[in-house]
């Protein structure tokens, strides 16, 4: 006959499936594989667990958990992989709360649990889409485009984004929906501007600022995640997760690149021009408002995204200011200013009490080179080897100098990134 389990047995599968669903949540909300441990362990001590192991991938969990002589392993695989600040910031309060407590009512962590997951997101759809026109529109300025191709960037972006949210809350395969939502922006953007050349409001078509209307798709998230588990010897979960965003990346620039073909465009260098005092002003502006759209755009709340915001400005627009009239090193600046992010984080996310994955990551979204990956993939399409390589180096470097500049700054203010145990 099978045996059956004693009481303290049937305990230990509840307590251990409570804290796997902490693990699910946390790693379907876009966090590192090291934040989704932490936060499993801190709730497994406060509801009695003596030793908790976990395995983080970027979609599956694997944990052992142990309380007294009885141990139990679970399994759980996410499908689904997104962003959710809001969430992220609700599963750190709940952690903090345990750790703070040292023991809680495991009914108590089943009800905070319930209601983190049925919460809506903040946005609706179509405010989402805004949030990632304001975010684009933004990229559009800092890189040279003008009044007509910022309005445009931003129509494309809020209509690729709401299309691109609709589809993956009905569960469509995510790379399809990220070509579909890459070259619904494009297109959207080259409608209204050849909108604004027929109807006589502009005397050019604008097409090289195009590109940008698809920079919301730039995976942003696990690309400094990914290189972040990376940098904790986590290498299943940070390779997997570097895997994905650059798949993701592939598929948003084949979208692009697709329309780019039909219509006979080429992603080209930016042509507009201003007095150097009104651009670097407005420059400060643009990297604001940015990193505003994009932390709003994961779900941020308005506190949160304002924080990030607040933070990155500054780091951005000197980051700028060193390649473009100092000619540094695009992968220099770029590690000195995420270093400088890092730093502000470590700084304010306490005192405000979000994580700061939520604060940091947003902040240097805006950094990543979206723009040489795209025109890496036209490259390559066009036969221009050269080029392509070019491209695709720089925008790996810099990518890679964000999250080294990241990672040192996380070593210098956290003993668990700075010495090995």
């Amino acid at each position: 006959m099978p045996v059956q389990p004693d009481d303290d047995e049937l305990e230990l599968i509840r307590r251990s499936g409570v804290v796997l669903r902490v693990g699910r949540l946390s790693l379907s909300s876009g966090t590192g594989s090291y934040r989704v441990k932490a936060s499993m362990a801190r709730v497994a001590r406060a509801l009695g667990i003596d030793r908790q192991h976990a395995q983080v991938t970027l979609t599956e969990i694997t944990t052992t958990s142990h309380r007294g002589h009885s141990f139990r392993t679970e399994v759980t695989e996410v499908r689904t992989v997104g962003v959710n600040t809001d969430r992220l910031a609700e599963l750190e309060w709940l952690a903090q709360d345990c750790e703070r407590r040292g023991t809680v009512p495991i009914e108590e962590v089943e009800a905070s649990i319930d209601r983190i997951a049925a919460k809506p997101p903040l946005y609706p759809t179509w405010l989402n889409g805004v949030w990632a026109g304001l975010a684009c529109s933004a990229f559009a300025f800092l890189n040279g485009a003008g009044p007509v191709e910022i309005v445009g960037a931003a129509v494309g972006a809020t209509i690729g984004q709401a299309l691109r949210r609709s589809l993956l809350h009905r569960g469509y395969n995510q790379f399809g929906v990220t070509m579909l939502s890459a070259a619904s922006s494009v297109l959207a953007y080259l409608a209204f501007v050849n909108a604004m050349y027929l109807t006589g409001l502009t005397d050019g078509r604008h097409v090289v600022g195009y590109v940008a209307a698809a920079l919301f798709l730039v995976p942003g998230f696990p690309l400094v995640t990914g290189a972040l588990d990376l940098a904790k010897l986590d290498f299943s979960a940070g390779v997997a997760r570097l895997t994905w965003a650059v798949m993701i990346l592939v598929s948003a620039a084949f979208g692009v690149w697709a329309v780019s073909i039909v219509v006979g465009l080429r992603p080209d260098a930016p042509h507009w021009f201003l007095p150097v005092g009104l651009e670097w002003t407005l420059r400060l502006v643009a990297s604001f408002v940015g990193v505003l759209g994009f932390a709003l755009m994961f779900n941020g709340s308005p506190r949160l995204a304002l924080t990030a915001a607040a933070i990155a400005a500054v780091p951005n627009t000197l980051r700028i200011w060193a390649v473009v009239d100092h000619y540094w090193a695009p992968q220099m600046a770029a590690a000195l200013a995420a270093i400088a992010v890092g730093l502000l984080a470590a700084w304010i996310a306490p005192r405000m009490n979000v994580p700061r994955i939520t604060v940091y990551v947003p902040a240097v979204t805006i950094m990543v080179p979206g723009v040489l990956a795209y025109r890496s993939v036209y490259a390559l399409s066009q036969g221009d080897t050269l080029a392509a390589l070019s491209n695709a180096v720089t925008a790996a470097l810099v990518i890679t100098a964000l999250a080294v500049g990241l990672a040192i700054a996380r070593m210098l203010t956290d003993r668990e990134w700075g010495l090995e145990r």
